[in-house]
């Protein structure tokens, strides 16, 4: 009986979301659009924007203020 193993890229997202800290590029500085949205949540929160924040910790704060 053959065994039928499924392509790795059958199921493109299955591993999509990685942990920031687990990013390879994590440490770069935040892209244009997380520093527009998370200055947007920023003002709606009340919270202080921080412009020198990397990917990795501009997409924790995003998370942390959308939960807010």
């Amino acid at each position: 009986m053959e065994e039928i193993t499924q392509h790795p890229k059958a199921e493109p997202t299955s591993n999509a979301e990685k942990a920031p800290e687990n990013w390879t590029t994590g440490d770069e500085r935040m892209t244009g659009a997380q520093a527009s949205y998370l200055k947007t949540l920023c003002e709606e929160t009340g919270e202080e924007f921080d412009d020198s924040l990397t990917k990795a910790a501009a997409s924790e704060k995003i998370d942390q203020l959308q939960n807010k």
